[in-house]
């Protein structure tokens, strides 16, 4: 199956604004909603924690948690965090809100709350398919925020940058390289994936969410998807086999008896099928030492390679 075309972010933008004013939830979240063209004052991402309500996308409006560190010009990087299953945004700013300030890049965690965005199908499967298996629209894909998400932080902030470090930790990782594989022409810098529970391995014949098959990528996106700078940090002391949030099943514990070795396995899949396809690989993987499960600790060895001071 072919990768959809791309509608432009305009056109989305004015799709989502228009299905928000029908929607109660959208209508709940209206309370300062982002513009589409300069920012005005209340708009500005000043010093420090911020929140805003983002709809310049055609799905339901997101909360933004924020941090910008003092003097943020044209050359700030952005980042752009992805929470877990319990959906605690508020949560994974305030762990990452120091390394913001220390690596000196602007920090946004969108918040995909579990009432629209329900269970794993509408957040880190990425949402492509309906309830009831139908392929819907590109632009309401969970995927499909990230990338106007980072327009309007570029406006709200005034960095030109011209990509983005995207990192996610558990079920973030899970959405970060599903992320990667299914929509390989995204503008990030690189992606990091951090303790995942399980994986859509590179593989076109075994069947989503656990591989490509049903899902809408093919063989020039998936060899495109292997070239891309994706980072798989793993935790060295993630390997309870009995965590309570690690993913079972025949096809969860095929990929390993746990985090660390499923993360492993991933990254030989990888390599493996751009060996056959003769593209560079571009995936690599990082250790957190001593880390367990613990967005907390891993991202003290993700900010530096985010912030790109680091390899």
């Amino acid at each position: 199956m072919k990768l959809e075309g791309m509608t432009t972010w305009a056109a989305a933008a004015m799709l989502g604004i228009a299905t928000l004013a029908m929607t109660p939830a959208g209508a709940a979240l209206a309370e300062a909603p982002s513009g589409m063209g300069a920012p005005s004052d209340s708009e500005r991402l000043a010093p420090g924690d911020g929140r805003f309500v983002f709809d310049g996308w055609s799905g339901p409006a997101l909360r933004v948690w924020t941090h910008a560190p003092e003097n943020v010009g044209p050359a700030t990087p952005i980042v752009i965090v992805m929470h877990g299953r319990g959906r605690d945004a508020d949560r994974y700013r305030d762990e990452w809100r120091d390394l913001a300030d220390q690596h000196g890049f602007i920090l946004a965690v969108p918040e995909f709350d579990a009432e629209r965005f329900p269970g794993a199908n509408a957040y880190n499967h990425g949402y492509f398919r309906d309830k009831q298996g139908a392929l819907r629209p590109r632009p309401l894909w969970s995927f499909s925020a990230i990338e106007p998400l980072f327009d309007d932080l570029k406006r709200r902030s005034g960095s030109q940058v011209e990509g983005y470090g995207l990192y996610g930790h558990s079920a973030g990782a899970q959405f970060v390289h599903r992320f990667v594989l299914l929509t390989p022409e995204a503008r990030y810098r690189v992606a990091i994936a951090a303790n995942a529970g399980s994986y859509a391995f590179p593989d076109l014949d075994q069947a989503y969410p656990f591989g490509l098959e049903g899902a809408p990528v093919d063989e020039a996106g998936l060899e495109a998807a292997l070239q891309k700078p994706l980072v798989l940090l793993l935790g060295t002391a993630d390997t309870d086999p009995a965590h309570p949030s690690l993913p079972h099943g025949q096809n969860a514990d095929a990929q390993g008896p746990h985090r660390l070795a499923r993360g492993q396995a991933f990254h030989a899949a990888g390599q493996a099928g751009a060996e056959r396809s003769g593209v560079k690989f571009g995936w690599r993987v990082a250790y957190a030492p001593g880390i367990a499960h613990d967005n907390g600790g891993m991202s003290g060895f993700a900010a530096p390679i985010l912030a790109g001071q680091a390899q």
